[in-house]
């Protein structure tokens, strides 16, 4: 687990479905509801998405947010 700063947790998830901008501002805009998150990077080149939050997050809340964004959670990279 890499943490940048103290209280901050960063985790990378692998999201199918991306191909675009647009698509990354999807996933990022769920991802982002979720309590506690303090950014999102979602690149769709990689279909990898950096979420920094305050603490671990429950990888079903942020499956729920992909879900909801039209794209399927694949796990963490």
């Amino acid at each position: 687990m890499h943490t940048d700063t103290p209280g901050s947790v960063t985790t990378v998830y692998k999201v199918t479905g991306m191909s675009c901008g647009h698509c990354e501002g999807s996933v990022s805009g769920e991802i982002s509801q979720i309590p506690g998150v303090s950014s999102v990077k979602a690149v769709a080149s990689t279909g990898e998405v950096t979420v920094v939050s305050e603490v671990p997050l429950d990888d079903e809340a942020v499956r729920a947010a992909v879900d909801e964004a039209g794209f399927e959670l694949a796990g963490r990279a």
